[in-house]
């Protein structure tokens, strides 16, 4: 299977890495052309456009930061809409909102083409490893031709009917994501301020009913101050932000939410928009002062 790859972040070069090393022939384009370098290496052809990875190849997969970027890779000039046809299929793999989704799908079936939403559930790590959650939404026939890529791609796929369905699961789920994030960041530096080890908190929850691998995970660097990005604090507050945009349109409360949204904005404003998220950790140092050495 040919495929295209729109978008080389910390995420889409990994997918777009893992599906080459499984046998799919890959074109690949980024809007900066050097950070298809490393693809090469790999084995991936360039496309020097978008509209020239979607001429060459049945299937193209975008991986974008954000509903901007989203919209300019389809509609401006040399984009996807510019060579999209019948028997061709677009699968926008990006977290965006469902009106951004639907506006996409409604340009690529216009003109004929195919389109399958189809963001994930996992950063850096199940990226490289092939153990992301796919949350897809549209086209069932295209999302049945695209299964082998998406089975080297993530460990489960789910099929969520019309489209928007994905990219509202995608929201709801880094929503609380990002709540727990701030929980824990809150719990860690409350535990640092009455004098007890933030080690022993995380082995202590380790072993009960809020066990989870993101604190596992990234709860020890957390108490380091270290925050290499698997995924940047920026995009978790733009998900946030769509998060409670929807809970606008469906009149749901979620002052939790709204909160922790609050704590990402103010670690952007100190700089840390391009760390891990969980650098949100730093507010909550700089509100509550610490005890460490």
């Amino acid at each position: 299977m040919e495929v295209g790859f729109l978008g080389l972040g910390i995420m889409g070069k990994a997918m777009a890495i893992n599906l080459l090393r499984n046998g799919f022939m890959v074109t690949v384009w980024n809007r900066t052309l050097s950070k298809c370098d490393e693809l090469v290496e790999e084995g991936a052809s360039v496309g020097e456009t978008p509209a020239a990875v979607v001429k060459k190849c049945k299937y193209t997969v975008a991986m974008l930061s954000d509903p901007k970027a989203a919209l300019s890779v389809v509609f401006d000039k040399d984009g996807v809409l510019d060579q999209i046809c019948e028997g061709k299929g677009y699968i926008d793999m990006s977290t965006v909102d469902a009106d951004t989704s639907s506006k996409i799908s409604e340009a690529i079936t216009k003109k004929g083409g195919r389109f399958l939403e189809a963001p994930v559930s996992g950063s850096k790590k199940p990226a490289e490893d092939g153990q992301l959650i796919i949350l897809a939404a549209g086209e069932k026939a295209i999302y049945d031709e695209v299964i082998p890529a998406f089975d080297v791609l993530g460990k489960k796929s789910f099929f969520l009917g019309e489209v928007g369905n994905g990219a509202r699961m995608k929201l709801v789920v880094n929503m609380v994501m990002g709540s727990m994030m701030n929980a824990l960041s809150e719990g860690l530096t409350l535990a640092d301020k009455s004098g007890l080890s933030q080690q022993t908190l995380l082995d202590v929850m380790d072993l009960g009913a809020i066990a989870n691998p993101m604190f596992r995970l990234k709860g020890p660097a957390m108490i380091k101050g270290s925050y290499p990005p698997a995924f940047p604090l920026k995009h978790q507050q733009k998900d946030m932000r769509l998060a409670l945009a929807l809970g606008d349109e469906n009149a749901v409360s979620m002052p939790i939410a709204a909160a922790s949204n609050e704590a990402f904005k103010k670690a952007r404003s100190l700089g840390l928009g391009d760390l891990d998220f969980s650098a949100v950790h730093e507010v909550f140092k700089c509100a509550g002062g610490s005890n460490e050495a």
